[in-house]
């Protein structure tokens, strides 16, 4: 039997990613545990930022971001960028990590990100407390070490669940696994 508990935002895993933002004048790189994917074709993406993040006027004032996923050994960089914020610091330094210089944006992306979408603002939502920005991928820049039959497949990347940084990647079925099942 179940019980009944207060309204959350309970859903868990979520993908841990550093959101980088910005330009030549001002950059800045957040920790995000708050973003999706919400359509195919264009490849479009979300992320949800509080309003009074030092990267929100950043992100409204120039309609780009990067979504960098995190691997393990990103975790502790991810960590610095989520507990200190950029009016103050330089967060690329604190953390240890390299602006790359973006293709199709102007904004940087996280070095050693596995996996980095270049993404244009074409919408926002405003919500009590956080900005939904919707951004169509413009650019995929992945390691090569994660590219797979053509295609970006990193795996063991980080996923936040309650409070906590875990390594999701242990493949426990793929996509059609049950049909094909069924046809044997």
């Amino acid at each position: 039997m179940k019980i009944q508990l207060k309204p959350s935002t309970c859903l868990a895993p979520l993908p841990a990613v550093i959101v980088t933002c910005g330009d030549e004048s001002e950059n800045n790189a957040l920790t995000l545990a708050w973003a999706g994917t919400v359509n195919s074709e264009p490849p479009i993406v979300t992320i949800s930022v509080r309003y009074n993040r030092h990267s929100f006027p950043i992100i409204e004032r120039t309609g780009e971001f990067t979504v960098n996923l995190i691997d393990a050994p990103l975790t502790r960089a991810m960590d610095i960028c989520g507990v200190t914020s950029g009016k103050d610091t330089d967060k690329f330094a604190a953390a240890g990590i390299t602006r790359g210089k973006g293709i199709k944006v102007k904004c940087p992306h996280v070095e050693e990100s596995p996996l980095s979408l270049e993404c244009k603002v074409i919408k926002r939502v405003d919500l009590p407390t956080h900005a939904v920005f919707f951004g169509e991928v413009l650019n995929v820049l992945a390691r090569e070490e994660v590219i797979k039959n053509g295609r970006p497949a990193p795996e063991r990347l980080v996923a936040y669940t309650n409070g906590s940084y875990r390594v999701a990647g242990d493949v426990l079925g793929t996509y059609g696994y049950t049909l094909k099942e069924q046809k044997k």
